[in-house]
């Protein structure tokens, strides 16, 4: 059995190690310690982490600009998957932005992330077609 709480920086060492573990999941410059605990203080009680037994088996983290949710790094270990702990992350956190009047949200999926892909398409999300992202880094590592 699993439970389901909101992730605070106390999990972040145990949540790296999950990330790290994964495949399809890149670590960026922006996944340090420092902006993690500054992304959960700005998104407070949006994003989550899942236990079995004791051990952190899934996290999602999720927040918003104020009128779309942003959904990052859905990790299930791989020994726990198959017994709805993704989708109920993922409820969790579009739950909690809908309380927040937020309707309507995001996720990127790596290319190279041919299983995230299946699993969100899965879930009835649809692969944009119609626009592009483009990022700048200003300062500091290119990986942010």
């Amino acid at each position: 059995m699993h439970s389901i709480r909101t992730m605070t920086t106390h999990d972040y060492d145990d949540v790296i190690v999950l990330m790290k573990q994964t495949p399809g999941i890149s670590l960026r410059d922006a996944d340090s310690r420092e902006s993690t605990d500054r992304y959960l203080q700005r998104n407070p009680g949006l994003s989550f982490v899942s236990e079995a037994d004791g051990e952190l088996v899934g996290c999602i983290m999720s927040g918003h600009d104020g009128r779309r949710g942003y959904l990052q790094h859905l990790v299930v270990r791989p020994t726990h998957r198959r017994q709805g702990i993704a989708n109920g992350l993922v409820n969790r956190c579009l739950t909690e932005l809908e309380s927040l009047g937020i309707l309507k949200s995001h996720i990127d999926v790596l290319k190279t992330n041919a299983s995230g892909a299946l699993y969100w398409e899965g879930q009835g999300w649809q692969l944009r077609s119609d626009i592009h992202r483009y990022s700048l880094v200003r300062s500091g590592s290119e990986k942010t």
